[in-house]
């Protein structure tokens, strides 16, 4: 309850930006569309060949090299299309907590001005995403456990990098170094996350499950395609904002860690509630000591 009601009143103040911006929500919109085309792209060539088919029917294997190859392609491809448009609503975002009024135009041009550095970004993802997936697929429970706080940790020393490239426009490196500088100096070591969007979005998402099970509960066909229709499209809605309101308090995270203030309509106690340590004893974390 702690976490959701903090988590509710991060989505409060990041959902009043976003109000003064409703038309960058075509960033995530865009970004949805071209990552079903691509899945779609990749998953239909698959299903359809005579290795993935023989497979299925137990009657061969599926070549692992080419498996990884195609994997590490479509992950590439996946978090380009994703940090692409992230990155336009941290541009827009970054303009509007900067006093300005910021336009679609304002958050494709912030993204395309460097648009290398999320090509490069977006490989560095991919290979750990891979390595991540890899080690889950070959390990038993607690192989997996282990990927799953790697992948946590991962998340939470890269939160700040696309800020940094737009605002600061330091190499992938440089600014993953600068993101783990910027979260351990105002939070500390042994750092987590103490919010969770998609929590909260779980919660918010209960009423579209119920449309469904009314469409289907009614025995009417016009009732369950038009109640299973609108429970997709509300869901679609929501994905939409989640993605949006992410990446507004990403930005917000990287002008508190920089300017040691909270940026107008945010309360300094739930950005600093956001993050915390493990626990109170000085320890060395995953960031190392000092």
């Amino acid at each position: 309850m702690g976490k959701f009601s903090l988590t509710w009143g991060l989505m409060k103040s990041s959902w009043e930006l976003l109000k003064k911006d409703k038309e960058i929500l075509i960033f995530p919109f865009i970004s949805g569309i071209c990552c079903i085309l691509l899945m779609l792209s990749f998953a239909l060539p698959l299903i359809n060949s005579p290795e993935v088919k023989a497979a299925i029917e137990g009657k061969g294997e599926i070549n692992q090299g080419k498996y990884y190859i195609l994997m590490f392609i479509f992950y590439f491809l996946n978090y380009l299309i994703i940090i692409f448009f992230n990155t336009a609503v941290v541009a827009a975002a970054h303009k509007r907590l900067s006093g300005g009024d910021p336009t679609v135009k304002d958050g494709f041009n912030g993204a395309m001005a460097i648009l290398p550095l999320i090509i490069v970004w977006s490989l560095v993802a991919a290979t750990v995403g891979l390595v991540l997936r890899a080690i889950e697929e070959r390990s038993d429970m607690f192989g997996r456990i282990v990927a799953g706080l790697l992948g946590l940790a991962w998340s939470i020393v890269s939160f700040l990098v696309i800020p940094i490239f737009v605002v600061e426009k330091k190499g992938p490196f440089a600014a993953l170094k600068e993101s783990t500088l910027m979260m351990k100096n105002t939070w500390g070591e042994q750092l987590i996350g103490r919010f969770s969007f998609g929590l909260v979005f779980m919660i918010l998402s209960i009423p579209a499950f119920l449309l469904i099970a009314l469409g289907v509960a009614s025995r009417s066909q016009t009732a369950l395609v038009f109640l299973v229709a609108l429970g997709i499209i509300y869901l679609i809605i929501l994905a939409l904002i989640q993605s949006a309101l992410q990446s507004i308090f990403q930005t917000v995270v990287y002008k508190y860690s920089r300017d040691k203030e909270a940026p107008a309509g945010f309360s300094e106690q739930d950005i600093m509630g956001a993050f915390g340590p493990k626990k109170a004893r000085p320890a060395s974390g995953f960031f190392g000591r000092n």
